[in-house]
């Protein structure tokens, strides 16, 4: 793509062409799912720095097309020197949609554990999209996007990581409750714990339940801006008391922490949460 711009100096006109910036070490496709016949734009970075022993570690992130050049230019300058900034080279798995828009309609299908009847129009009037396809997404990720990455890429297995944010953050929660074995590092940034409050709570008790027979081996963080408090949702105190449960359960292999941002808002937050993320999920010590 070329962009013409025209620059009077001096009473002369120059004509100067311009070109899109590319985002480095990046490439992007599109999939159709086989779980829900839907299309996903997959936008991929892969390190200039050799792998370690064991592959790269990966992070599996959602609502690709808002923060994919946040996480990844992040990533590039972190991984360059892990011994001074605590992370190690990643590859960057950004899962979009084939639109130019930051986000899709569709997240709130893919995102959501169920159709909820507490939320079916936006805060306009307008009528929201369909909703509960976790599970068909979910699906999607580990039986085709996961085995397509392992191939093609030199991965760690044990160091797999999912970011999401807002309903994304739901997501990460519902995967966390219903498949813990997915990923190693949870990362749950301003959850929308205001949907799908039952099913969740039902999620979460079902994970409860089971850690005696089925132990964990997880990282779970969930960040929030302070300024969140204000809305009335209130989900900076679901997030606390979430984590204040869980905590409380002294489980080995079930490590969660909860972190507010001073003066930072649901959006704002988002870099200072991709910053730590990569901290957390890359770091050498792991």
């Amino acid at each position: 793509m070329t962009f013409q711009h025209n620059q009077s100096a001096s009473g002369t006109l120059e004509q100067m062409t311009r070109s899109a910036v590319p985002i480095p070490r990046s490439e992007q496709w599109t999939i159709k799912s086989r779980a829900g016949n839907h299309a996903y734009q997959i936008m991929v970075y892969q390190p200039a720095e050799a792998a370690p022993p064991s592959g790269y570690p990966v992070i599996y992130l959602l609502d690709a097309n808002s923060v994919f050049g946040t996480m990844v230019e992040a990533s590039r300058i972190q991984g360059r020197r892990p011994e001074k900034t605590g992370a190690l080279p990643a590859i960057i798995v950004g899962i979009g949609y084939p639109t130019a828009a930051p986000f899709s309609p569709h997240r709130y299908y893919d995102f959501t554990p169920q159709a909820t009847t507490e939320y079916t129009h936006k805060s306009d009037g307008t009528i929201l999209p369909e909703q509960g396809g976790a599970d068909a997404f979910l699906q999607f990720i580990e039986e085709e996007l996961k085995p397509d990455m392992e191939q093609q890429f030199n991965i760690d297995r044990n160091r797999q990581a999912i970011f999401g944010h807002s309903l994304g953050g739901l997501f990460v929660l519902h995967t966390l409750f219903t498949k813990p074995d997915a990923f190693r590092y949870y990362i749950a940034g301003s959850p929308s714990l205001h949907w799908n409050q039952k099913v969740m709570l039902a999620e979460e008790q079902e994970f409860i339940a089971g850690l005696e027979q089925h132990p964990v081996n997880v990282q779970v963080w969930i960040g929030m801006g302070e300024q969140e408090k204000n809305h009335p949702a209130r989900n900076n105190d679901k997030a606390s008391a979430l984590t204040e449960r869980l905590t409380a359960l002294k489980q080995p292999g079930l490590d969660i922490q909860y972190t507010e941002f001073e003066e930072e808002n649901h959006v704002s937050v988002l870099p200072f949460l991709i910053s730590r993320t990569i901290r957390l999920a890359c770091s050498p010590e792991a």
